[in-house]
């Protein structure tokens, strides 16, 4: 569809607040956007009802193309909720087309690991095995449920996530457990994230064979917390004390 500068608000600011716009800025002149559009096109079709494909004129439109600074063409802009949320420029080869639209478009898991029940999980897992967003909630489901040995083969499968090494880590440690690393696991289960830590950290010391488990479920705990987190930072600082 081609949209101009009096329909760009409704076609694309306006639509992309329902579902992502892909806005192609081309001109007939471009040799190289005549080889992306039919790239654009063929894979936004496959990806019918999800994503929506418009086109704007840069020679006929030429405010436009001021407002968005469009130097060089193609270049294509996704839009959602009225903003540019990702972008390229340049005749992009077929997949790296399909990867651009990979990201902006939610796959069946994205959509399954949102809605978060344990079905929508496991199925979730067989689209895209080894997904740590929906490794770790089914692990900790399993695990209410004294599946220990389920979800640490779940977690086995994880790859490249800390929160899942410490999830792995905490399964291996439990079999074991002393009081001192039951009594966190429970704070950390009820909430009590700083008391969790804390416990962990104080264990450290009097833990023979067991300190890198222990270590890497703290990691796992302030993975989870996240980079801002002032808990996570005044943590990292104790463990780093605790270890060295």
């Amino acid at each position: 569809m081609d949209v101009t500068e009096q329909t760009f608000a409704s076609a694309v600011i306006e639509r992309s607040k329902e579902m992502p716009v892909v806005v192609d800025f081309w001109a007939a002149w471009c040799g190289p956007c005549r080889q992306l559009g039919p790239v654009l096109e063929r894979a936004v079709a496959q990806r019918a009802g999800k994503v929506e494909l418009v086109k704007v004129d840069t020679d006929a439109n030429q405010r436009l193309a001021a407002q968005y600074r469009i130097q060089g063409i193609p270049a294509v802009k996704a839009f959602r909720d009225g903003a540019v949320v990702s972008e390229f420029t340049g005749a992009l080869p077929a997949p790296a087309v399909e990867r651009f639209l990979d990201e902006l478009v939610p796959s069946e898991a994205d959509g399954l690991v949102a809605q978060g029940d344990e079905q929508a999980l496991r199925r979730a897992l067989e689209l895209e095995p080894g997904r740590a967003d929906a490794a770790l909630p089914l692990a900790r489901l399993l695990l209410a449920r004294g599946q220990h040995d389920e979800a640490a083969k779940l977690l086995a499968n994880v790859t490249g996530s800390f929160a899942a090494d410490g999830l792995s880590a905490r399964i291996a440690l439990e079999r074991d457990a002393d009081a001192a690393l039951q009594d966190a696991f429970e704070a950390l289960d009820q909430g009590e994230t700083e008391r969790g830590i804390n416990l962990l950290i104080e264990a450290l010391p009097r833990a023979n064979g067991s300190r890198d488990e222990i270590r890497k479920v703290v990691v796992g705990v302030l993975d989870e917390l996240g980079a801002d987190s002032d808990l996570a930072r005044a943590a990292r600082r104790r463990l780093a004390s605790a270890l060295y």
